[in-house]
């Protein structure tokens, strides 16, 4: 393994180590990624002693102003090293208590500290020691789980999920975000033990949902999640979507691999993290509106105003961010079919302008997720859809160019309806805005002060206002 040691550090850290003959290894997720030729910016090195006394003298042997963070609740220091994070740990044993993930930490050796590591994989280790600098360190036989592609604990896996639970979640995520399966023995395991993520907090399974989310192909973790029991107790909105009902000759789609197929089209056209979210809850609305009538089968009336309203409860629930952000998923979720009913009819230039208006900036975002809503095996009738979008697009480019409808703001302010009728706040205010507004969506009149003004004065007319 010495020849992928290239970092520069490594040369650093052995050099410092061996002055004082302290034993340093490199392990964790870098010795994994360095394995399977996966960049990462993270390297953890452990240390048979005191692990924040040596970060202290590798960063003063680097530049003695490079500053280094201790946390000594945790007995680990790091520092920044050009774009890389470095942290430092003593080997340590680890001991749980039931009602918490967080143990009971003693100083241990080496063959401890990768005992303690969630999976195989995790656990090799490779000596930054001079008599034996790059030779790997496998116990667990965890260079043949890389080269077979295994997510498998090192320890029995139901004492490794009991004692953190969160490791679940991990295995799960490792799986999406590598390809590999979760070995069965493992996975049953974290069927045993589901409940246990109870008492993990919101932040950290919302933190292992965010990279699941962010993987290439994301269903893979919620296929996993569901199969394992976990889905229902971290994220039970997405499990009730869950399910076929049938009555005679009609039936609905199973919502939920409907939704993570949509959260899989839409990956390889962004990375963005809140729109992949929208993807995968813009249907969450469907099991409270889902309706059975004898003439037409399943309904799901009104399923994105429903879906709107809940994006705050599970925003909530989740510990997810409370903020713009949300306003943005809700935005998504409630407009999520307003192109498709576009595309299903005649493109009016008003529909075009009122949809504009509604999505503001978040158009483009808008239209990615109703790109990859379209699941239909019907090819014909998907082909469709996708030549009616871009009609859409092609309108909404147009509508743009000429009338400067997105984030608009009506030409004639309120201040200036007040001023000219000698009005106080009040009704009548709103109701001359809402119209100017609707007169310029509609194409009624252009979105340009002059025609604004002349409307407004029309208006106030019909109302019984006169300029004063």
């Amino acid at each position: 393994m010495r020849e992928g040691l290239k970092h520069p550090i490594f040369k650093i850290i052995s050099d410092t180590a061996a002055k004082d003959g302290t034993q340093v290894f490199v392990t964790g997720g870098y010795v994994r990624d360095l394995l399977i030729g996966r960049l990462s910016k993270d390297i953890d090195i452990v240390v048979l002693g005191n692990g924040m006394q040596l970060a202290q003298k590798v960063a003063e042997s680097i530049d003695a102003s490079l500053p280094v963070s201790l946390f000594k609740n945790y007995g680990t220091a790091m520092f920044r090293y050009g774009t890389d994070d470095i942290e430092f740990v003593g080997a340590r044993r680890e001991s749980y208590s039931r009602d918490s993930r967080n143990p009971a930490v003693g100083k241990g050796t080496l063959e401890d500290d990768q005992k303690r590591r969630d999976f195989t994989v995790n656990a090799l280790a490779i000596s930054l020691n001079r008599e034996t600098y790059g030779e790997l360190i496998d116990p667990f036989d965890g260079l043949n789980d890389l080269r077979q592609k295994i997510i498998r604990t090192p320890l029995n896996p139901d004492v490794t999920f009991s004692d953190d639970p969160l490791r679940m979640m991990r295995a799960i995520r490792f799986a999406a975000q590598l390809g590999y399966r979760i070995e069965s023995d493992t996975f049953a395991a974290i069927g045993r033990n589901r409940r246990r993520i109870d008492i993990i907090s919101k932040e950290r399974i919302a933190d292992e949902l965010h990279k699941i989310i962010l993987s290439p192909q994301p269903s893979t973790g919620f296929l996993l999640l569901d199969e394992s029991g976990l889905l229902e107790a971290v994220f039970p909105e997405l499990a009730a979507m869950k399910g076929v009902e049938k009555k005679g000759k009609f039936a609905h789609k199973d919502n939920f691999l409907h939704s993570i197929q949509v959260l899989d089209n839409i990956c390889p056209h962004t990375d963005k993290l809140w729109l992949r979210w929208a993807a995968l809850v813009h249907d969450i609305g469907k099991p409270a509106t889902r309706r059975f009538q004898p003439d037409a089968g399943w309904t799901f009336h009104g399923h994105e105003f429903v879906g709107s309203r809940m994006i705050p409860e599970v925003f909530r629930a989740l510990k997810l961010p409370l903020n713009e952000t949300m306003k943005y998923v809700q935005k998504l979720v409630l407009l999520h079919l307003r192109p498709i009913v576009l595309a299903e009819d005649v493109v009016t230039d008003s529909a075009v302008r009122r949809l504009l208006f509604e999505a503001g900036d978040d158009i483009d975002d808008l239209m990615t997720l109703c790109d990859a809503d379209i699941t239909s095996k019907n090819i014909s009738k998907a082909d469709r859809y996708r030549k009616n979008f871009e009609l859409v697009r092609r309108k909404l480019q147009e509508i743009e160019e000429k009338d400067a409808i997105r984030n608009f703001q009506p030409p004639v302010s309120g201040t200036e309806i007040i001023e000219t009728f000698g009005l106080s706040p009040g009704r009548e205010i709103g109701t001359i805005k809402t119209a100017i507004k609707d007169a310029i969506l509609d194409g009624v009149i252009p979105n340009e002060y002059q025609a604004a003004r002349t409307f407004m004065l029309q208006k106030a007319a019909e109302l019984g206002l006169k300029p004063v």
